[in-house]
């Protein structure tokens, strides 16, 4: 089933929940940040392979190599986002995006909107984080 957009459309409360116009707005707003990520890791891929290290004054060197550590994990990171990516499109798809995966509770909008990827709904991400800090503290 095909939904087009109207071009300023944004998901409100007023609607249904994850109504088909909301799922679209969602996967095309995941598509493009996904998009953005690749496009992003194939500069910083271009620019590692741009050859070794060939400064010869060890400060130089060693900014070099700072910087390309950064490029690695900055590049790390995109790869797990984008994998977080792929596992909301395909909530998308099967049709539980946006319900919390602990309670079944819908996660929300603002929440949705500000992080997409979001698989918990507040209450149960504050759960979690304090199930953590009580077992860091052990």
């Amino acid at each position: 089933m095909m939904v087009t957009l109207p071009p300023d459309y944004r998901p409100s409360d007023d609607e249904g929940f994850m109504n088909p116009l909301q799922l679209e707005y969602f996967r095309q707003k995941l598509l493009k940040w996904r998009a953005e990520l690749l496009r992003e890791a194939d500069g910083t891929l271009a620019s590692l392979s741009e050859g070794g290290i060939h400064e010869s004054d060890i400060t130089d060197r060693a900014s070099v190599e700072t910087d390309r550590a950064l490029e690695l994990r900055t590049r790390d990171r995109a790869r797990k986002l984008i994998s977080k990516i792929d596992q909301a499109l395909q909530r998308v798809e099967n049709g539980s995006y946006g319900y919390c995966e602990e309670s079944g509770e819908p996660i929300g909008l603002k929440r949705l909107e500000a992080r997409p990827i979001a698989t918990l709904s507040i209450e149960a991400q504050e759960r979690h984080e304090r199930m953590e800090r009580v077992h860091r503290d052990d």
